[in-house]
C-alpha cells in the first residue's frame, strides 16, 4: 500500500516537473521571439566585415608607406627648390647681360669693319702721296691691323658668349622641368592624401558597423545560452561569464593608438565560459547530406578586436536548397518554434542527458511538435542557407562533428 502510494507521488511529481519544464520552454520561446536576423547571416556578415576591415587596413598601410616616401622625396626636392629658383633667376639675369654684351660686340664689330674698309680705301687712293701722307698711311695701316685683330677677338668672344647663352638656356630649361615635376608630385601627393582621408573615413565607418555586428552576434550567442539554460539543458558559469563580459567590454572600449587603423590584439583577451567534453558514444548519421562546414566548433579569435569567441555549434551549408534535416538519434522533441534570432529551431532530447539543437531551419516539418517522439533519421525540417547544429550533454558542449565523423 505504502509502496503504491509512493509510486503515485513520484509519478505526480514527475508529471508536475515535466509540466513545469514545458511552461519554462514556452516562456523561453517567447523571450527569444523578437531578436533580429539569423545566426548564419550574422556569421557571414561578421566574416565579410572582418575581411573588408583587414583589406582596408592593408590598403591604408600601403598608402601610408607611399605617402611617407612621397613626403620624403618632396622634402628633398624642396631643399633645392628655392636654390633652383634663385639660380634660374640669376641665369635669366645673366642671359640679359650677355644679350646686351652681344649687342655691343655686334655694334663694335660693325664699326671696326667699317673703319677697316674706310682705311683700306684711303690707302688705295694715296699710293702716290708725299712722305707725310705715307706716314699717315702707315699709322692708318697699323690702326687697320689693330681693328682687324679687335674684330677677330670680338668675333671669337661673340661665339663663346653664344655657347654660354645656349648652355644657360639648356640649364634654365632643365631647372624649369625639374620645378614642374615637383609641382606635379605635389599635386599627386595632395590627391593621394585626399583619397587616403576618404579611405580612413570609410574604414572608421566599416569599423563601427563591424563592431555593431560583432556585439550583435555575441548577444545572440548569449541569448541562445540563456534559452538552453532556462530549459535546464546547460548551466552557465556565472563567474567566468562575468569575466568574459568584462574582457569584451574592455576590448570594445579600448582605443587604438592609431585612430585610423584597427589593431589586431594578442589572443587571450577574453575568457571561455563554455564547458566541453569528448563524445564517446557510437557514430551516427549527419543531420543533412551533401554539405560544407562553414564554421567549426571551438574557440576562434576575432581578427579586429582580438576577442576570443567560443563557437558551441558547427555551421553546415547544404549543397542544394530545401535540403532535408534529420534527427541523428532516437529522442523526443522538447522545443520546436520559429524565432527571430535563429529562424526555426528544433531541440531534441535523447538518452543520457544528450540534446541536439537544429537552428536556422528554413521550415519545421508540420508534424514536429513539442513532446513528439521521433526515431533516428526522421525529417524534422528543411534548410536553405546554413544549418546551425549544436550538441550538449549534461551542461557540457560536444563537438557535433564527432557524432558522425
Amino acid at each position: 500500500m505504502i509502496k503504491g502510494f509512493l509510486l503515485l507521488v513520484l509519478l505526480f511529481l514527475n508529471i508536475y516537473a515535466k509540466a513545469d519544464i514545458d511552461k519554462k520552454i514556452h516562456k523561453a520561446s517567447g523571450q527569444i521571439k523578437y531578436v533580429s536576423k539569423s545566426y548564419s547571416n550574422i556569421n557571414k556578415k561578421m566574416a565579410q566585415n572582418a575581411k573588408d576591415i583587414l583589406k582596408q587596413k592593408k590598403t591604408i598601410a600601403k598608402q601610408q608607406k607611399l605617402l611617407k616616401s612621397l613626403i620624403k622625396s618632396l622634402q628633398n626636392k624642396e631643399l633645392s627648390y628655392q636654390a633652383d629658383t634663385k639660380q634660374l633667376s640669376a641665369l635669366k639675369k645673366e642671359q640679359d647681360k650677355l644679350k646686351l654684351a652681344q649687342e655691343k660686340i655686334e655694334e663694335k664689330l660693325i664699326f671696326t669693319i667699317a673703319k677697316s674698309i674706310s682705311l683700306q680705301v684711303i690707302l688705295e687712293e694715296n699710293n702716290s702721296a708725299s712722305e707725310d701722307s705715307l706716314m699717315e698711311l702707315e699709322v692708318i695701316k697699323v690702326m687697320l691691323d689693330k681693328t682687324k685683330k679687335d674684330a677677330k677677338s670680338l668675333n671669337s668672344q661673340f661665339f663663346q658668349n653664344s655657347l654660354v647663352v645656349n648652355k644657360l638656356n639648356k640649364h634654365a630649361s632643365s631647372l624649369e622641368t625639374a620645378i614642374s615635376n615637383i609641382d606635379k608630385k605635389r599635386k599627386n601627393l595632395l590627391d593621394i592624401q585626399k583619397k587616403n582621408k576618404h579611405s580612413l573615413a570609410k574604414l572608421e565607418k566599416s569599423k563601427a558597423s563591424y563592431k555593431k555586428a560583432l556585439k550583435k552576434l555575441i548577444k545572440k550567442q548569449d541569448i541562445l545560452k540563456q534559452t538552453l539554460e532556462k530549459l535546464k539543458i546547460i548551466k552557465v558559469d556565472r563567474i567566468k561569464k562575468a569575466r568574459e563580459d568584462e574582457a569584451r567590454r574592455k576590448a570594445f572600449a579600448k582605443k587604438s593608438s592609431d585612430k585610423n587603423l584597427p589593431k589586431v590584439r594578442k589572443p587571450g583577451s577574453s575568457y571561455q565560459s563554455v564547458k566541453t567534453k569528448k563524445y564517446r558514444g557510437k557514430k551516427t548519421i549527419s543531420p543533412i547530406s551533401g554539405y560544407t562546414i562553414t564554421k567549426k566548433y571551438g574557440t576562434y579569435t576575432d581578427p579586429i578586436y582580438g576577442i576570443k569567441i567560443f563557437n558551441e555549434s558547427i555551421s553546415m551549408r547544404p549543397k542544394r536548397k530545401n535540403t532535408k534535416v534529420k534527427t541523428v538519434f532516437n529522442g523526443k522533441v522538447i522545443y520546436a518554434d520559429k524565432t527571430a534570432v535563429l529562424k526555426n529551431i528544433v531541440i531534441v532530447e535523447h538518452r543520457n542527458g544528450l540534446h541536439t539543437i537544429y537552428a536556422n531551419l528554413s521550415q519545421i516539418s508540420p508534424n514536429i511538435k513539442k513532446g513528439k517522439k521521433i526515431k533516428k533519421g526522421y525529417t524534422i525540417g528543411r534548410v536553405n542557407e546554413e544549418l546551425v547544429f549544436e550538441v550538449t550533454q549534461k551542461s557540457y558542449h560536444i563537438n557535433p562533428i564527432r557524432l558522425f565523423k
